[in-house]
């Protein structure tokens, strides 16, 4: 798409951060069971922007910094992020925290037997468990907002579910802290649900023992697929080319 756009204009295509870029270690890849290899896929772009962010604040290159950052929108990717590599990270679609619209990390002999039920077939467990998990399955709502409305309204069953989401994100970063042995540089949480105050501070008042916690609301997809471009430009980083069937011109 990038070189049918940029070929006919003579300029080139930059691809930045796509969500399958793997970097993890040989460690990570284990799953238990070898008919099962663990996948590397995370919101790549927004995590190494927000980490961007976080270094600005602390006047430090990306290169030289450790954090664990989290991705909080319709999936989350929490990862241990070592001099700007994603060395691991949960598959928002398979593992770690429950999320708005995803069941995470499920018990795995309950899964087993969900699947030889004969009540499910595979199309019904991939959307019960990608499109409709989480929030979606428990409150019949994947809006974080509504869910909070419920909260000031007092509703019980929906604070001890959003919080519980919470909860299973700071075992993740506890987690992904391990990766890097303890030594971080801060935590940072992005995406659509940072905007919470409440569900940021459930993870703080949890996780703020790692290290500095830095909020950076919202999604950077855009602002970062311009300054990845920008830095290629500017000869602040060298483009990697992958050319498609021989043809050149992308990176």
């Amino acid at each position: 798409m990038a070189a049918a756009v940029a070929e006919p204009r003579g300029i080139p295509a930059f691809i930045v951060d796509p969500v399958a870029v793997d970097e993890m270690s040989p460690l990570a890849r284990y799953s238990g069971h070898p008919l099962l290899t663990r996948r590397c896929l995370s919101h790549a772009l927004n995590i190494h922007a927000a980490a961007r962010k976080a270094c600005e604040q602390l006047g430090k290159k990306l290169a030289d910094s450790r954090f664990v950052v989290v991705h909080l929108g319709g999936g989350f990717s929490v990862v241990p992020l070592d001099g700007g590599r994603i060395v691991d990270t949960n598959n928002a679609n398979s593992e770690g925290p429950f999320s708005p619209t995803r069941a995470g990390g499920l018990p795995v002999q309950g899964v087993v037997k969900l699947c030889l039920s004969g009540d499910y077939d595979a199309a019904d467990l991939k959307r019960m468990t990608t499109r409709e998990g989480g929030l979606k399955a428990y409150l019949g709502t994947e809006d974080a907002r509504e869910v909070e409305e419920r909260l000031g309204a007092g509703d019980e069953e929906a604070r001890e579910v959003y919080e519980a989401m919470a909860y299973q994100v700071t075992k993740e970063i506890g987690a992904m802290a391990a990766v890097l042995c303890g030594r971080l540089d801060g935590v940072v949480l992005t995406g659509g649900l940072a905007h919470s105050d409440l569900f940021c501070g459930w993870v703080t008042e949890r996780v703020g023992f790692l290290g500095p916690v830095f909020r950076f609301a919202g999604a950077f997809e855009m602002e970062a697929l311009a300054a990845g471009a920008l830095r290629v430009l500017r000869g602040e980083e060298e483009a990697l080319s992958y050319p498609p069937e021989g043809r050149a011109g992308t990176a």
